[in-house]
């Protein structure tokens, strides 16, 4: 196909995700066409305190089922027990895992683990509709993000009779500033649509606008298209942005692909 033909030809596309991530979603953006800039609105490291974790890991094998809602989770994790001289895949071995969502999955088949059980939906929701076995007397290891992730999966778990073990395995920060370039294409009003992936990046990224923009940040967006990945993040962007102009039916980066090319082509 000529490039001219490409169904997101010379359109400015920012995402908004960490420095590590969007490398790898930028491919499938400008294999059809989009001009991407990057837009790191959440930096991912250690939790502020290991100890929880580390208590966690120490009896890791005694736990019935790991319930993963991000790769992070899986990375943190398995970083964490390597320094123990241990590994996810060994521990696998021993304790069944869950995760919410295609790309999780991913990124646990990559550290050569296949998940026991993986929801219809890629939403919290759906796992606990449709996981196999009842909580009760279940004990349940939930690594999560330290600040601003959901507790629906713990909570619901608690409330079947499973002990549960809800433990910060990593922390998602606020970067310091915009990279220079996608500044500029904001303040020149030439950005065709805006990519959200987690409620974090919406608030992050309101927070870097205002500093870099002023208070009046959102007139800068009035042309552009705004899309989320999902229900909690479309949420997030209603309230701080005032609208969302699509969510992706499908709660990934394909499934937000899909989206830009129905809205542009």
């Amino acid at each position: 196909m000529p490039i001219i033909d490409l169904p997101l030809y010379k359109r400015n596309i920012i995402i908004t995700r960490s420095r590590e991530g969007i490398l790898d979603i930028k491919k499938i953006f400008t294999s059809k066409g989009a001009i991407i800039y990057d837009f790191p609105a959440i930096s991912i490291g250690d939790p502020d305190d290991l100890n929880p974790l580390d208590e966690a890991l120490n009896q890791i094998n005694d736990f019935h089922w790991i319930i993963f809602s991000s790769s992070n989770g899986i990375k943190y994790v398995d970083r964490r027990l390597r320094y123990f001289n241990s590994s996810l895949k060994e521990c696998s071995k021993k304790t069944k895992i869950a995760v919410v969502g295609e790309k999780t999955a991913k990124t646990l088949d990559d550290f050569g683990i296949k998940a026991d059980f993986i929801p219809p939906e890629f939403v919290a929701e759906s796992l606990i509709d449709n996981f196999p076995v009842s909580g009760y007397g279940l004990r349940v290891f939930v690594p999560r993000v330290q600040t601003g992730g959901r507790d629906l999966i713990s909570d619901q778990f608690r409330k079947s009779g499973a002990r549960v073990f809800e433990v910060a395995a990593y922390e998602t920060r606020c970067p310091d500033s915009i990279p220079e370039d996608t500044i500029n294409v904001i303040s020149k009003q030439k950005v065709d649509a805006i990519i959200f992936s987690s409620g974090k990046t919406v608030s992050n990224s309101a927070f870097l606008l205002e500093k870099e923009l002023g208070k009046e940040w959102l007139k800068y967006f009035d042309q552009t298209k705004l899309f989320t990945i999902g229900p909690q993040t479309t949420k997030i962007c209603k309230k701080i942005f005032g609208r969302v102009d699509s969510q992706a039916q499908k709660y990934t980066f394909e499934g937000l692909l899909d989206v830009a090319i129905n809205i542009f082509s």
